[in-house]
């Protein structure tokens, strides 16, 4: 019984690929079509992700919690009606498990044709009508039904990427809680001994952009930090008032650069404000850098993992290998390559290269 067939295309041969995939990893799949336990659910979820990041093919996830059931047994008899019925009424290449064990169930609808609203809602309201009949209107309300679209909105700035779809982002962040504690310390010192070694510097660099142009000191700018959160990024002031107001571009003679800030930005010392967005925990001292709101709705969906994977920092892989000669698609494969390579000695690497990267001034402009 096919009660989920809107706006979707079958493919018969999908789930054979999928199994295949999933078996070059040490996880236990069904064979069968029952339902997926957790771990082998998310799994599933993570590749059916990355393949639409490659194929820009939609997919929907939907859950049910059964938050509104605090009975421990009421709920686990709910659940189970509940997958009994999924599991025999999906397709074939959907995907029926526990995105929560025990909690929450999910249903993963691949290669839907579109992701527009109607689409979406009509897959809700369907699921909505399944539990209604199945446990009735009293307990299916006690349902929480939550949809999940991707690709949603590049504009992560007004609609921060939907994490649930990254399943895999938690688990590293646990696995990995011991190293990225290290990091954190690593750049709270690191940025306080770097901010009193140069605070004469600093405050020479203040009075001079003072007295050669009208303006702030600090140029203030939204940016894109993990997880699509917006902050207040800081910077020495290079460009003339108001320079920054129309389309946003670079070229290597920039008219709107004043003369100290071509210095600065030859030397990149229009970047050591951004030891204060260190400290505030907005930034790293290593990191890709963190984008434009503007430059964010123009990415590719598999750009966007170097906005969710780490926190954007002050220099990293791009910075010490050519800057702003690397082409975009290059400096996010580096972006990327540091985040799978990440180790604090890496990090140290990084740290050690950039002075020279900064004296030679390669691609600064």
């Amino acid at each position: 019984m096919d009660l989920f067939n809107f706006g979707l295309t079958e493919q018969p041969s999908r789930r054979r690929v999928d199994r295949k995939l999933l078996s070059r990893r040490p996880i236990a799949i069904p064979a069968d079509r029952d339902i997926y336990e957790e771990r082998d659910f998310l799994q599933v979820l993570y590749l059916e992700r990355r393949r639409s990041e490659r194929s820009s093919r939609p997919l929907c996830l939907v859950l049910l919690e059964g938050v509104g059931i605090p009975e421990v047994n009421a709920r686990e008899m709910a659940f189970q009606q509940i997958l009994k019925i999924l599991g025999s009424s999906v397709r074939e290449t959907d995907t029926v498990g526990w995105y929560k064990q025990k909690c929450t169930v999910g249903v993963l609808f691949s290669d839907i044709n579109s992701a527009d609203s109607l689409v979406v809602n009509t897959l809700r309201t369907k699921v909505s009508n399944v539990i209604t009949v199945i446990l009735g209107p009293d307990l299916a309300n006690r349902i929480q039904i939550s949809v999940h679209v991707f690709p949603n909105s590049n504009d992560l700035s007004t609609n921060p990427s939907d994490l649930i779809l990254y399943p895999e982002l938690p688990h590293q962040s646990q696995s990995r809680k011991t190293a990225r504690l290290l990091k954190r310390v690593i750049d709270v010192v690191g940025a306080l001994v770097l901010l009193c070694l140069l605070a004469p510097i600093l405050v020479l660099i203040a009075l001079v952009i003072k007295l050669s142009s009208k303006g702030p000191v600090i140029f203030r700018q939204a940016r894109v930090g993990r997880y699509g959160k917006l902050f207040s990024f800081w910077k020495f002031r290079t460009m003339h008032v108001d320079s920054d107001t129309g389309t946003v571009y670079k070229i290597t003679n920039d008219p709107r650069i004043t003369p100290v800030g071509r210095f600065l930005r030859k030397t990149s010392l229009d970047e050591l404000p951004q030891l204060w967005n260190v400290l505030r925990g907005e930034m790293s001292l290593v990191g890709p850098r963190p984008p434009l709101p503007y430059e964010l709705d123009c990415y590719a969906l598999w750009h966007r993992r170097r906005v969710l994977e780490v926190k954007p920092g002050i220099t990293g892989l791009w910075q010490v290998t050519g800057r702003s000669r690397t082409n975009f698609n290059d400096m996010v494969r580096l972006d990327l390559r540091y985040v799978q390579q990440w180790s604090i000695w890496l990090d140290i690497k990084i740290i050690l290269q950039t002075p020279k990267a900064v004296f030679d001034g390669e691609g600064a402009y």
